[in-house]
Parts: C-alpha cells; sequence; structure tokens
C-alpha cells in the first residue's frame, strides 16, 4: 500500500499487545490538574502586562477570545480522545483519520510543541533561580548558569531541573500526575493572592479608553501587532497544553467520561482565571503602570506598587516554586507521542518498550529527557521557543479537520462525547488558528517551520515509510 493511502483502522488505533499496552492509571483530578499545570506557566504571570502593552484595557476580549478558539479545539480534541482513547493525541487521529504522512507531519510538528517548549521554560526557571541566587549573595558563576549561546558554559539548573521531572516520570504516571497537582494547587494559591488584593483597589475608571490602540491588528514595528486582534494572536500561547491531557488517555480509567472532563475541564478554568485576572490587574491601576516596557513580572510589580511587598515576594516564589508543573507535563507529552511513533514503526520500535511492573516507557520518556536536558543546557531558546506555537497551531488545526471528516465518513460511529455544532465549532477553530498563525508568528518561525518538516520528511521517506508497521504488513 501506498504511503499517501496508509491509515490505521480506528477499531486498532487503541488496539496494541500487553508488552506495548500503558498502564490505565488516572482519574478526572489527575487530568484537570494536567491541563491547568500545563497551561498556567508563566504566560499568565508575564502575557497579561504585555498584552496590555499592545491591546489596553481591550486586553481582556484578547483573552476571552483566545480562548473561545482553544475551547472549540478543546471541543473536538474531547470528541476525538474518547472516540480513540489512546496515547499519541493529535497524531494518533491523524493516522487514522488523515494517513501516514499527514500523521508523520504533525507528529514531526508535536516536537516543536512539546520538546522546545519544554526545554525554554526549564530555561525559563533557571533564569528565575539565578535571580534568586544573585539576591541571596551566593557565589556560583555565571557561566554555570547559562548556556553556551547565552554566553556561558553550561546551565546547570536547567539540566536539574529536567534531570529531576524526567525521575518523576520514570517512576509512575500517577505518582507524577499526584505530584503534578500539589505544583497546581501552588500556582493557583499565588493568582488568588493577586486577585483578593489586587481587587481591593479596583475602578472602572482604568478601564478608559478601552481599546486605545483599536480593534484590529495593526503594526507598529517590532514584530508586534498592536490593537484587540495583535494581542489576541500573542496571548494565545498562554493557553496552550491542555492537548496534552489527550496524550493521557491511554493510561485513563474510564476515559470517555474522564478525558471529557479532563480536557474541557482545564480549559474553562484558564479561560476564566486569565480572563478574571486580566480584568483585576486592569482595574487596580491604568494599564501603562503595569506594561511589559515597565516590568517582565507585572502581577508582582501590580502587588509591590499597591504596597504589598510581602504578597509580592509570595507569589514570585509561587511561580519559581509551581513552574516545574510545566515542565512535567509538556515532558509526558511528548514521551507518549514518541512511545507511540515507536510502536507504529516509524521511529525504531525497540523505543516503545514498557516497564513491567510500572506501565511506564522508561526508555523513551529518559530519551526524551535526554533531549530537553541537552536543548535547555545550551542553547538560547528565546527565538525558536515560538516554533512550539507553530506547532500546536498544527496540532489544533489537524484535530479540527479529523473531527469533521470522521462526522462525513463515519456518522454512525459512537462517540462517548459528541461535540455540539460541529460544523460551526470545527470551521471556527480552524480559521481561529490559521489567523493566528498568520498574524502572530513572525517570517522567521513561519520559515524555521517549513525547514523543520522539510528535514522530518526526508527522515520520514528515509527510515519510516518502508519501516511503519502498515508498510512491513502491506509488503
Amino acid at each position: 500500500m501506498a504511503f499517501w493511502n496508509r491509515r490505521k483502522p480506528l477499531d486498532l488505533a487503541a488496539a496494541t499487545d500487553a508488552a506495548h499496552r500503558l498502564k490505565p492509571t488516572l482519574s478526572w483530578p489527575h487530568l484537570v490538574a494536567m491541563g491547568v499545570g500545563a497551561i498556567v506557566g508563566t504566560g499568565i504571570y508575564t502575557l497579561t502586562g504585555i498584552g496590555a502593552d499592545l491591546a489596553g484595557p481591550a486586553v481582556i476580549l484578547s483573552f476571552l477570545l483566545c480562548g473561545v478558539i482553544c475551547a472549540c479545539a478543546a471541543f473536538c480534541y474531547a470528541e476525538m480522545a474518547t472516540m480513540i482513547p489512546a496515547a499519541g493525541s493529535a497524531y494518533t487521529y491523524s493516522y487514522s483519520v488523515l494517513g501516514e504522512l499527514l500523521a508523520w507531519i504533525v507528529g514531526w510538528s508535536l516536537i516543536l510543541e512539546y520538546t522546545v517548549a519544554a526545554a525554554a521554560v526549564a530555561v525559563g526557571w533557571s533564569g528565575h533561580l539565578a535571580a534568586f541566587i544573585l539576591a541571596a549573595g551566593w557565589n556560583v558563576p555565571q557561566e554555570l548558569l547559562n548556556g553556551v549561546m547565552s554566553g556561558g558554559i553550561v546551565n546547570l539548573p536547567a539540566i536539574l531541573i529536567s534531570a529531576i521531572v524526567t525521575l518523576l516520570l520514570v517512576i509512575g504516571t500517577r505518582e507524577s500526575a499526584t505530584f503534578n497537582i500539589v505544583l497546581v494547587l501552588i500556582k493557583l494559591a499565588g493568582l488568588a493572592i493577586f486577585i483578593v488584593l489586587a481587587i481591593q483597589a479596583f475602578n472602572s475608571v482604568n478601564f478608559h479608553p478601552f481599546a486605545p490602540y483599536g480593534y484590529g491588528a495593526t503594526a507598529k514595528g517590532a514584530d508586534r501587532n498592536f490593537g484587540m486582534l495583535g494581542a489576541a494572536a500573542l496571548v494565545f500561547f498562554a493557553f496552550y497544553g491542555f492537548d496534552a491531557v489527550s496524550t493521557a488517555a491511554e493510561e485513563t480509567k474510564n476515559p470517555g467520561r474522564n478525558l471529557t472532563i479532563g480536557i474541557i475541564g482545564s480549559m474553562a478554568i484558564c479561560t476564566a482565571l486569565y480572563v478574571i485576572v486580566a480584568a483585576v490587574a486592569i482595574g487596580s491601576m491604568p494599564f501603562h503602570l503595569f506594561s511589559s516596557s515597565r516590568n517582565e513580572a507585572p502581577l508582582v510589580h501590580i502587588l509591590s506598587l499597591l504596597n504589598y511587598p510581602l504578597a509580592a515576594q509570595i507569589v514570585a516564589a509561587a511561580v519559581v516554586i509551581a513552574l516545574p508543573s510545566v515542565i512535567l507535563v509538556l515532558m509526558y507529552g511528548q514521551s507518549r507521542i514518541f512511545f507511540v511513533m515507536s510502536r507504529d514503526g516509524l521511529l525504531p520500535e525497540r523505543l516503545a518498550a514498557v516497564h513491567r511492573k510500572r506501565g511506564t516507557p522508561v526508555l523513551m520518556t529518559v530519551l526524551t529527557g535526554l533531549v530537553v536536558i541537552v536543548l535547555a543546557a545550551t542553547l538560547n531558546l528565546d527565538q525558536i521557543a515560538s516554533l512550539a506555537n507553530a506547532g500546536t497551531l498544527c496540532a489544533f488545526v489537524a484535530v479540527s479537520v479529523c473531527m469533521l471528516v470522521l462526522r462525513v465518513r463515519e456518522p454512525g460511529r459512537a462517540r462517548p462525547f459528541r461535540t455540539p455544532q460541529p460544523w460551526i465549532i470545527g470551521p471556527l477553530c480552524i480559521i481561529g488558528c490559521v489567523f493566528l498563525f498568520a498574524i502572530g508568528l513572525s517570517a522567521l518561525t513561519k520559515w524555521w517551520f517549513v525547514i523543520w518538516n522539510a528535514f522530518g520528511l526526508a527522515f520520514y521517506f528515509a527510515y519510516g515509510a518502508w519501516r511503519s508497521r502498515l508498510a512491513r504488513a502491506g509488503a
């Protein structure tokens, strides 16, 4: 069978032999925490100021618009994940609906979302820790706090946190998911402190003018688009990560129920949280006082200006303590996608071994950890981290297309969760993602995304196209 015609049958997508089957241990609280843990990272603590810089008070609508687009994607993910309760997320759905070649492109693009983003967060966490080390007066050479591309020798803190997260994932899925719940509660507590204190200074006067830069997306240099839509293209990237929940489908107990709660629940919580935090921040003082041009940590800065120095320190500490939850979920998602691609033969199958007692892909988890460690320890990811955004948008479009195709191809198939108004939700997600790709990504990022996939296709035609299980079965 030619590679462009190969599709994994839907009924076999979630079926595999015992030696390569992951152990179901997760319930809906683990999945909700996983989604919130991936979404609520440095984005909410920094993008409020950046978005306000671009849109003024209208950044509230920017967050709401992004929430609507991601909610559409979440509905599509919930339908596909409950229909095909297998690891692999968008890659797995694409393999069964769109074929092997497009599935490879989606899976290869997901490497950008998970691996590069995990390394970028590790570097960001290292920066916070470095600031703490300097403030404490500890004599640590700067060469050991920055990678080679940043003027140092090796980023030891980034190595340390990546290694710890890898160890947690190796120990077990349920154990790491439970630890993630603790980290998520710390992050939410920090945001709750901000809301309770900042809302006391709320003044509706600070919302006027509501859209000082308009509602469109007007380019004004610096590779940024001002206005409500311009800010939306940027703050969208504070939302992605909930799709990592779908990678846990194979390790979820009662997936038809728990995956729906995990995907849609985490998305709803984070959208409401983002809008509330943005509204409270803007209502507490004029937006130009905490915009990104003034401070890179706007929430902490607001608390300091409101004369809550202790609370500002607590919120800053919560970021440092709980940020590893983002790394944990991203590395978890990447290891499962690598695992399924290996199980399908598109990568070496020996990497898809599952530990007998733990029921986790230990070898693939360690390999994923090593890749993240190398990237985080050496590179300056400020520029290439935006590639993760391109991978995310590609995955969202693929899942929406898969949902629509199956509605036409197999309308009678059982669907534990059905996307409401699919012919509105699906196209809205696709159009929104294409718009954000066009407006929110720089020309350089788009070119790198094309180059990355060109390299991936070269690898696919050299190996996967001939070594996949479907290729060998056809032969």
